[in-house]
């Protein structure tokens, strides 16, 4: 659906390389993370596949035409939510949506713009102006000018930036509805648990080089060898106690929690040292590394 080949761009002005041989391959219907710090090359590579910036060198093939030489065939398969919002501000909305229907070549789609708004809970905004959108709607509609042609495949760079919780997580329902259609998607973002919900496959791009790439779960069970373990006891803790753990990281949380980082496979021998002491706790709990955890493992590395 999506191959990019030795994929690479500097920035002639400024001698930046912002993206240094790129290779990635998405299958249709995927649902991928594409993870990075500002600057990491993740907006650079989105807006060569837009058709707004020009590669270095390398190949790029949305469906089954190349980018460079097929453009106008690539913009009709792909649909891009930009970062910044960007639309005509003096349209109402249903104009906005028809002006860019028409870029395409459809006309008549009253219905299917209709089914868009009550989509994004955008129904009762149809003929408000585009200036006159709270900013959670601005980035709604930004997503139903993306699918106003019925792409293949959509690219979402940092959808729910500035939008409130109850609003992402509507947000969060939509996009699961339309993977389950079938829909290929590619979700930048900076709130990791974000990706974490949502994605299957999470790349992590710095300094414009690809530093992983794989299925969530087994990222997760990949890097998940150390776990986060709270025991709570019914008396007051000291360090002094439990320095026959040290080497766990021991930590003292509201003066009853015991709190240390093990490696899973120490936890029985950890939980049979306590009780040879005859130190009774009464609640324990496990934590694993979260995606968050495991992408700034990366970056730091």
């Amino acid at each position: 659906m999506l191959t990019i080949s030795n994929l690479s761009k500097t920035y002639l002005k400024t001698k930046k390389v912002a993206l240094k041989d790129i290779n990635l391959n998405i299958e249709k219907g995927e649902f991928t993370a594409l993870l990075g710090q500002n600057g990491a090359g993740k907006t650079t590579l989105i807006n060569i596949l837009a058709g707004n910036v020009k590669k270095t060198h390398g190949e790029v093939k949305i469906g089954d035409h190349d980018l460079e030489n097929s453009e106008l065939e690539t913009k009709k398969i792909i649909g891009i939510v930009p970062q910044e919002i960007s639309y005509e501000t003096a349209f109402t909305v249903e104009e906005i949506l028809k002006k860019q229907a028409g870029y395409f070549g459809f006309k008549n789609n009253n219905a299917y713009i209709d089914e868009l708004l009550e989509s994004l809970a955008l129904e009762d905004k149809k003929k408000a102006y585009g200036r006159e959108l709270s900013g959670g709607m601005k980035r709604r509609l930004l997503i139903a000018k993306a699918l106003i042609h019925k792409p293949e495949i959509l690219i979402l760079d940092e959808p729910t930036a500035g939008v409130d919780i109850e609003l992402r997580h509507a947000m969060y329902e939509f996009l699961k509805k339309l993977h389950k259609s079938g829909m290929t998607i590619i979700l930048t973002t900076h709130y990791i648990e974000e990706a974490e919900k949502l994605c299957k496959r999470v790349v992590v791009i710095n300094k414009g080089e690809i530093i992983a790439d794989e299925p969530k779960d087994k990222l997760l069970k990949d890097f998940s060898k150390e776990i986060k373990v709270e025991i709570d006891f019914d008396c007051e803790l000291s360090i002094n106690d439990f320095k026959f753990l040290s080497e766990y990281n021991v930590e003292i949380k509201d003066k009853k929690k015991l709190i240390l980082k093990i490696v899973k496979n120490d936890l029985t021998k950890v939980i049979e040292k306590i009780v040879q002491k005859n130190m009774k706790f009464i609640d324990l709990n496990i934590e694993k590394q979260s995606l968050e955890d495991i992408y700034l493992q990366l970056i730091r590395r």
